[in-house]
């Protein structure tokens, strides 16, 4: 997390940004070359001084220092503009609060098998719920279904680069639940996870 409210997914490929202060939140996928001018900021520096700091790096590297200034300075100020990310939409702070208040009731690590028949259960609800049960919903009911019943797991939201992507899911024991490999195109990188800090 980055700042109130900004999670990050940082990988190989760049940094997935999601915003969850506003809206149902919105994320912003930078490349490597983004993910190097974000950090920078984000870890103290001055959006100039950052973008100082890379022209050289990338013009030592034989890159065109202009053309690299010029990107860089549009980008730093497109993350300016945007308080340093996007976002939009039922707010998603208003569920990670949720997600995070059933985390103080009492329970113990769910089991594999406890964490899949929650999972299981919600699927099978989500066929009569008349709004939207994609994975976001059907995580969430089963972050809570668990938490009700005793039973603590690990709700986490990330993202994927090659394609874009966001996924949510839980997690007992280590391993992804409700997930078959083939299902989609992983690996996901965690931008949050919701579990009990003790």
């Amino acid at each position: 997390m980055t700042g109130t409210g900004v999670h990050a997914a940082l990988a190989p490929q760049g940094v997935a940004l999601l915003d969850a202060r506003r809206g149902r939140g919105q994320w912003r996928f930078l490349d490597p070359v983004g993910a190097q001018l974000w950090l920078e900021i984000t870890g103290g520096a001055a959006p100039a001084d950052a973008v100082d700091k890379l022209t050289t790096r990338w013009q030592e590297r034989g890159a065109d220092a202009v053309q690299v200034r010029v990107d860089l300075t549009a980008l730093a100020a497109d993350l300016d503009s945007a308080g340093l990310l996007l976002l939009r939409c039922l707010p998603v702070r208003f569920a990670l609060t949720a997600a995070r208040a059933v985390t103080r009731l009492p329970g113990r690590r769910a089991e594999m098998e406890d964490a899949e028949a929650a999972f299981a259960a919600v699927r099978r609800a989500a066929r009569w719920w008349p709004g939207r049960a994609a994975c976001l919903e059907e995580s969430l009911a089963a972050h809570f279904a668990s938490a009700l019943t005793g039973h603590r797991v690990t709700w986490v939201i990330g993202a994927r680069f090659t394609p874009h992507g966001a996924h949510a899911w839980i997690e007992a024991d280590g391993y992804v639940v409700g997930q078959e490999e083939t299902d989609r195109v992983w690996p996901y990188v965690p931008a949050l996870k919701v579990e009990r800090s003790h």
